[in-house]
């Protein structure tokens, strides 16, 4: 492997421990405004220092990060369908390398729609994708995107990671599933399991617990951190089980002793600010009482 696309994996996945947490922001390239999500920068400032790496369109990227950070950038470079359009599947490759090398991208991504209309697309697209990022260094992660009428058992994901890999891709993000270890062992590169729709806390816990369990380096958690009505707490949480080897239970006390900490401070805060309201009405309405001359 070049040492310069083997350095920006190690970015992406911590090489002392085999572990990553990617935080997803994408979103909006197919969905829009997603809820929690209409404002991209307020939504990730607070979130980024807890993430090994952010996932995200280029428009988001140049406008909602900053360009200070650390953090390395997943640049999501697929698109061409919507939520509301005939077939999500129906993907092409929206963002050239150059633009890609521009905006300092540790790896680039696009979704592979494995069994759909447009399967062949996709396929060859990625092919494309992993010869054009090859000459610059640059890691491929493919995302196995399953649609809405495909499913997501071990044979089916273990059917698309592979050809994936087969591909190119340095890394994969695809699903959680019943038999997860039969989809890890049939892939030859590093999967990272994707959050999907939002669901409780401790169960996105349970989800994060399982992946790494069943042999995932990772998760790529969106929805289920900042939908949370504590997102930081929540990020925190879900570090501890990917990096700090903690157990759902363990995790779970975290975020809600985090939780904790965040209301006690919010009710410190309140009355000091309610008295020097007080305080200064108070002293307002003494300045307008006569003296008594």
């Amino acid at each position: 492997m070049d040492w310069g696309l083997e350095n920006r994996l190690a970015k992406i996945i911590n090489p002392r421990n085999n572990r990553a947490l990617m935080l997803a922001v994408d979103h909006g390239y197919f969905l829009g405004p997603t809820e929690k999500l209409e404002n991209p920068k307020k939504t990730i400032t607070p979130l980024l220092k807890y993430c090994d790496s952010l996932m995200l369109t280029r428009g988001v990227q140049r406008n909602s990060v900053d360009p200070t950070t650390s953090v390395p950038m997943v640049l999501r470079v697929s698109g061409g369908s919507s939520i509301i359009g005939e077939d999500l599947s129906q993907e092409q490759i929206t963002v050239s390398m150059k633009d890609a090398l521009r905006l300092n991208a540790s790896a680039v991504a696009m979704s592979m729609f494995v069994g759909s209309k447009f399967e062949n697309q996709t396929i060859v697209n990625l092919g494309r994708l992993v010869n054009e990022a090859e000459e610059y260094g640059i890691p491929v992660l493919a995302v196995t995107a399953v649609g809405k009428d495909l499913g997501k058992d071990a044979r089916y994901l273990s059917l698309a990671c592979r050809i994936a890999a087969e591909q190119g891709a340095h890394v994969v993000k695809t699903y959680y599933c019943d038999h997860f270890e039969k989809v890890v062992n049939s892939c030859p590169v590093p999967i990272i399991v994707a959050g999907g729709k939002k669901i409780p806390e401790r169960d996105a816990m349970q989800l994060t617990y399982n992946s790494i369990k069943g042999g995932a380096v990772g998760v790529d958690m969106g929805r289920n951190i900042w939908q949370s009505q504590n997102p930081v707490p929540m990020i925190r949480a879900i570090r501890s089980i990917v990096h700090g080897n903690a157990n759902v239970e363990q995790a779970f006390k975290l975020y809600t002793d985090l939780c904790r900490e965040n209301k006690s401070l919010k009710q410190q805060n309140k009355p000091k600010n309610q008295h020097k309201i007080k305080s200064n009405k108070a002293n307002s309405n003494k300045s307008k009482t006569p003296s008594g001359n």
